[in-house]
Order: structure tokens, then sequence, then C-alpha cells
């Protein structure tokens, strides 16, 4: 797969519907970050009058793996990837458009590296910020992910 804003938005809608209608996107993508926005709106909300906890934990996982995604492709492997564990902080109520971002790549390539140069899984921590329309940071969501040579 080619890794342009527009596939991975395509990739979204076939293969995560649920973050696709609750209007998570992925705005921009490089080998060293990622950012996705979701927008606060009644299909996402809380009874708190606030975005869901779950809705921004898909947009933030998408701005780790899509890294992941982009790092693998890169390195010509076949390697698998997995969530392994998250950990989440939520400090502000999310309203309006909330943008993440992950800023890892130089990370998950070494961690794809190491997986490569000696067979075995790795796992990296990897974290996406959440900040708001003001520049207030509402949540920081940790992902750890397994990476693994395909044999």
């Amino acid at each position: 797969m080619e890794f342009s804003t527009t596939k991975l938005n395509t990739f979204l809608f076939l293969k995560l519907p649920s973050a696709f209608f609750c209007g998570v996107r992925v705005k921009s993508i490089s080998i060293e970050k990622c950012v996705a926005t979701v927008k606060y709106r009644w299909l996402n909300q809380n009874p708190f009058n606030s975005m869901y906890f779950a809705v921004q934990a898909m947009a933030a996982e998408l701005t780790t793996g899509a890294l992941v995604m982009y790092q693998i492709k890169k390195s010509g492997k076949h390697i698998s990837m997995l969530v392994a564990n998250n950990k989440g902080n939520y400090s502000k109520k999310a309203i309006g458009r909330i943008t993440f971002t992950c800023n890892e790549g130089h990370a998950i390539e070494e961690a794809i590296q190491k997986t490569i140069a000696s067979g075995e899984g790795e796992t990296i921590w990897l974290k996406s910020i959440g900040i708001d329309e003001k520049g207030d940071q509402v949540s920081e969501m940790n992902f750890e992910w397994s990476i693994r040579l395909k044999q």
C-alpha cells in the first residue's frame, strides 16, 4: 500500500469502519510523524458533552499504527504487528476538533532494524498526544506495539 493520506483514509473506511464513521481522518504522514484528527459530534459523544474516550483512543492508535505500517513497508520485510498494551491519560474535555500526533518514526525504525537483525520479536511504546483547537492537551495515549519477523 502506498502511504498517502488518501490511501490511509480509504484503508480506514474498509478495515476500521467504526473509526471512519466516528470521523477519524489521517491528515499527514511522513517517516517521522503521523497526524490524525477527529471532531466532536453527536456520533462520538459521551453523556458528559465531550468526545468518548474510545474515539480518542482510535485516533491516537491510528497515528502510531500508521507509522509502524509505514516503517514496515519501508523495510521491505514481512513483519507482523500487534498492539500488546495501551495506557491513556485524559486531562481535559475533548470538544471541537482534536489533533493527535505521534512523532516517533525514528524509534520504530530502530525497533524494526533490531527485529530484522536478531530474528526475535521486539516491543516498542509509542506516544500520541491529543491537542484541542485552543492548543491545550486533552489526552495522551501510549501504545505498546509488538513486531515480529514473519517466517
